[in-house]
Order: C-alpha cells, then sequence, then structure tokens
C-alpha cells in the first residue's frame, strides 16, 4: 500500500503542475483531476462483486500493474512530443479505472490481517491511515522537491515505478492463503448454507462473520450466484445501513471540497503567491508528519474513546481552516501551524470510519459494500476539481477559498445533529471490544450474523438494527 501511495501523491503534484506550467489554466488542471476521479469512482463502484469473487490480494498488484504501463506512458509520449491533450486525459482516465478496485482490494485485506494479528479493528484501521499518511507525508515532500528541480515529467516516472514495485510487493510477500475470494454459502457447490465453513471460504481465518449468509434463491443449492445478485446484496445492506450511508453522504461533500482545494486550488495559491511546488510538498509533509501522530494515538486508543465527539473535532480541525488561512493571506508560519493542526485532526477520522465499516459489514459482503461505501464518498471528487477551477477563472482565489471553506464547516457541523450519528458508539461494550452482530429488527429468526438479501422485487430486507 505505501508504496503505490507514495507514488500517487507524487502525481497529485505532478500533474497539476505539469498542467499549469504548460497552459497557464486552472480549468484544464481541473479537467486532469476530472479524467482521473470519474473512472476511479465509477469502476471502483461495480468491482465489489470482483473483489469479492476473485480475491483482493489478485485484483491488487494486477491493477498496480496495469496503472504502472499507463503511468509510464506520459513522460514516455511527452520526450517524444506525442503527448496531446486528450491523449494525457485518456491515461489519466486508464490510470484512475485501474486504481479504483486496486485501492479497493487493499481496504479489503485489512479486517483478515487484524484477525490474524489478534488486534483491534480501530488499532488495524489506525495503522493501516498511519501507513497511508506516512506515504502520504514522504510523497508530497519528496515529490515537490523533485518537480521544483528537475520538472513535473521525473515525478511521473517515479509514480510509474512505484505502482510497479507495489505490484511485486502484493504478489511475492502476502501469503497465498491470504486474500482469497471470499463466498457467501451457497453460492459454491458443495458450501452448505448457514453453516461456519461457509463463512470461512477462502479466508483462512475462521472468522463467524458471515455465518448464514443467503444470496436468495440459489442459497443452499450449489448454484453460484450471479454478478448483479452480488451487486444488489451489498447495494441493499448498504441502503438498509442509515449510519453507513449518512457517513457516506457527508463525506462525499467533504470529499468534493477536498478535491478542489488539493487539485487546483493549493496549486493555484503556490503559483500566485510565488511559493512554487516545493511549498505544496511541504505543507503536505507538514499535516501529514502531524496525521502520522494523531494515527499513532488513535491505533494504541481510539477503540476505548467516544467516537462521535472524537469524530467532530477532527473534521472541525481539519477541513474549514485551511481553506480559510490560504484566502486570509497569512504569513507562511501562520499557514504551516494550520495544516499541522489540520493533519493532527485527520489522524483521527480513518481509524473511527474504517473500525465502523469493518465491524457492522460483514465479511462475504465487505468487497461489494465496501465498494459502494466508497463510492458515494468519493462521488464529488471528480467535480472537485472542474468546479474549484471554473470558480477561480470567474470569482478569482480568494472568494472561492472562503466559499470552500464555509461549505466545509456547516456540512461537517449539522449533520451531526441527525439521529443515527449516535449508532457510533453503540456497536462497541464498554472495553471497546464489537460485539457479535445481533439478528435485524422486524423480521423471522435468523443464523447469527445473517443478513437479508433483496426481495423479490429488489426491495431490501430489514433493515439491521442499531446493535450492529
Amino acid at each position: 500500500m505505501a508504496v503505490s501511495v507514495v507514488g500517487t501523491r507524487i502525481s497529485a503534484i505532478a500533474l497539476p503542475w505539469f498542467v499549469l506550467s504548460t497552459t497557464g489554466s486552472a480549468t484544464r488542471a481541473g479537467l486532469v483531476a476530472f479524467a482521473e476521479m470519474t473512472p476511479y469512482v465509477l469502476v471502483k463502484a461495480f468491482t465489489g462483486p470482483l473483489v469479492d469473487r476473485a480475491g483482493p490480494r489478485t485484483v491488487s498488484w494486477t491493477t498496480d500493474l496495469v496503472s504502472a504501463a499507463a503511468a509510464v506512458a506520459v513522460p514516455v509520449l511527452h520526450h517524444l512530443d506525442a503527448l496531446p491533450l486528450w491523449l494525457l486525459l485518456a491515461l489519466v482516465a486508464v490510470i484512475g479505472a485501474a486504481r479504483g478496485p486496486g485501492d479497493l482490494a487493499k481496504e479489503v485485506l485489512i479486517p483478515e490481517a487484524a484477525e490474524r494479528g489478534a488486534v483491534p479493528l480501530e488499532r488495524a484501521s489506525g495503522l493501516a491511515g498511519v501507513t497511508e499518511r506516512l506515504a502520504s507525508t514522504l510523497g508530497p515532500a519528496a515529490g515537490g522537491a523533485l518537480i521544483a528541480a528537475t520538472g513535473p515529467m521525473a515525478g511521473l516516472a517515479v509514480n510509474a515505478v512505484c505502482f510497479a514495485a507495489g505490484s511485486l510487493i502484493i504478489a511475492v510477500t502476502l501469503p497465498r492463503g491470504m486474500g482469497r475470494g471470499t463466498a457467501l454459502p451457497g453460492e459454491h457447490p458443495g458450501t452448505e448454507s448457514g453453516t461456519e465453513s461457509g463463512a470461512r471460504s477462502g479466508t483462512g481465518s475462521g472468522t463467524r462473520s458471515g455465518a448464514g449468509l443467503r444470496t436468495g434463491s440459489g442459497a443452499g443449492k450449489g448454484v453460484e450466484a450471479g454478478y448483479w445478485r452480488r451487486f444488489g446484496e451489498g447495494f441493499a445492506f448498504l441502503r438498509g445501513d442509515r449510519l453507513l450511508l449518512t457517513l457516506s453522504g457527508m463525506i462525499a461533500v467533504t470529499n468534493l471540497l477536498a478535491s478542489g482545494f488539493g487539485t487546483v486550488l493549493l496549486p493555484v495559491w503556490a503559483k500566485e503567491s510565488g511559493n512554487g511546488p516545493a511549498t505544496i510538498g511541504l505543507l503536505a509533509a507538514t499535516g501529514g508528519v502531524a496525521a502520522i501522530g494523531a494515527g499513532l494515538i488513535a491505533s494504541a486508543v481510539a477503540h476505548r474513546m467516544p467516537r462521535r465527539p472524537v469524530f467532530f473535532v477532527g473534521f472541525l480541525c481539519a477541513g474549514a481552516p485551511r481553506f480559510v488561512v490560504l484566502a486570509s493571506g497569512a504569513p507562511m508560519w501562520v499557514v504551516l501551524a494550520v495544516f499541522l493542526v489540520d493533519g493532527f485532526g485527520s489522524g483521527f477520522l480513518n481509524p473511527i470510519l474504517g473500525a465502523i465499516r469493518y465491524e457492522r459489514v460483514p465479511r462475504p459482503l465487505l468487497g461489494r459494500v465496501s465498494a459502494l461505501v466508497a463510492s458515494l464518498a468519493w462521488a464529488g471528487i471528480p467535480l472537485g476539481g472542474l468546479i474549484a477551477g471554473a470558480a477561480v477563472t470567474s470569482f478569482g482565489l480568494a472568494p472561492v477559498l472562503l466559499a470552500g471553506g464555509t461549505a466545509y464547516f456547516l456540512t461537517t457541523t449539522l449533520t451531526g445533529l441527525r439521529p443515527e450519528w449516535r449508532e457510533m458508539d453503540r456497536s462497541r461494550d464498554r472495553t471497546g471490544r464489537s460485539p457479535e452482530p445481533k439478528e435485524p429488527r422486524g423480521g423471522p429468526p435468523r443464523a447469527r450474523g445473517e443478513v437479508p438479501g433483496p426481495g423479490p422485487a429488489g426491495t431490501p430486507g430489514p433493515r439491521p438494527g442499531p446493535g450492529r
């Protein structure tokens, strides 16, 4: 994970800077971000059943290899003076389409790793977040310095090398028994519905989280569920879980704003202020170091902390202040201090978000539900750069920064009044451990962990109760 993230973060600086330096257009810089993130979100949304079926290990290393091939083509074609804008957009779209299922596959491996290491989900999710943050810190810092010294194409070449290295690491180092495709009982011949062996299918972990899951009419008859039935089961589960659905909707808005900030507003600010790409790397590294420290703290104690207040204080620190400080024209030391606080607040968010998802979603449904959750949460990202680029062109940088900060603050505070947010802490006992999933309310008794599939006309089964 870390190696590919380093390359992605370098590319996140190199691509906008390349477009800005060659065309001077903030709108085109936003268009490049749109070309990468639109296929990322769309492909990720529909590959959940594939990850569950083929296994996250296989999906991860193959998609990283595709990303590496597309990424290396950019500097090669530019060197040959054969890289028009439309071809750059096409290659970036291929990278985004491959990254979507690749990132999903890496996320799906986390709960199995937690079981193998016998650690709480918050700790496992937090350590994964620290790894990503560390890579996100090293990537922009190294990338900003590299691009300032040699130009953006060198950064894109490093991106390709990182994707290739990440693919090799996953393929060679992960145990072959880890990350096999998980299956609902009844999806493969010889698997008995409602037995513990069905929940263990391919994971080797012996977890009971998926025991008793059914696929519908084919359950228990040795009939393999088709793609759309598997997809529909994930969709029905997500639609019935109000907390996951509301979290995803709120984060979709904050991600839209963050995307516009990172891909357009921050590079334009660095260019107009004369600070250059090295400053982008410095700010990202400052926030990243703070996020790593917060992530380590969260990994150690987050499973004992009340989630709801920590979650919203983290968003209060990590959202609006960075927009406002860039708009204010504050000196660099103030900007660095704000990004430091921003990073510290954000370091507590992913361990909570990851643990909530992992403990509420049964293992056999994890790939497809995670894909839908992530795709909904990332739905605004492709539009962030486009909207920010057009807004800066029309109104200027400072008004857009202030509007973005206001929207971020209102989104993360007003949504906290919704009643389902109280469910964040209901699914844990006082020791911080997640209990066995409870039976959904409003239906006949089911085996432990059973999740109703879609009804006869595509309607969802009973909504899981808040105790999940």
